[in-house]
């Protein structure tokens, strides 16, 4: 079973996703009482890769209101769990020119908390406002046919 807990919406809108991948999460136990109250903000944040750790940088991850004051940073560094195999396949296509690695959303898994990150490639101006575009007609369309039902 499946708790979203957040989805970072303008990686949606920034690149075309490509491949997605599961991830599991290294927090400390504040965070996890912050993450079951949704104070994540993953706007910013961006996947790094160096040696065999891969890292989830700049995810905000509010203090828990109720910890001490030995609260980990807001924006520390985290590290992601991932096979051998899937870390290999995402630096290989990292390494190509316009891909980048974002995560899109955070959910808990049973117990555990999970990110799912994006192989994704960067959106030009005009692939953006197609894809508006193409959401507005799709809007539209689908308001005309519940107004005939």
């Amino acid at each position: 079973m499946e708790k979203t807990i957040s989805v970072n919406k303008k990686a949606y809108h920034e690149y075309f996703v490509e491949e997605t991948f599961e991830a599991g999460v290294i927090l400390a136990g504040s965070e996890v009482k912050s993450v079951r109250q949704g104070n994540v903000n993953m706007r910013d944040s961006f996947v790094y890769i160096r040696g065999t750790n891969v890292r989830l940088i700049n995810m905000h991850i509010a203090p828990y209101d109720k910890g001490s004051f030995f609260n980990p940073d807001a924006k520390r560094e985290r590290i992601l769990l991932l096979n051998k195999k899937e870390i290999n396949k995402l630096r290989s296509k990292a390494d190509q020119k316009g891909y980048t690695i974002i995560p899109l959303k955070m959910y808990f898994k049973d117990a555990l908390v999970k990110v799912e990150i994006g192989l994704c490639k960067g959106k030009e101006l005009h692939d953006k406002r197609k894809t508006l575009k193409e959401r507005d007609i799709k809007r539209d369309t689908d308001r005309q046919i519940s107004f005939l039902k």
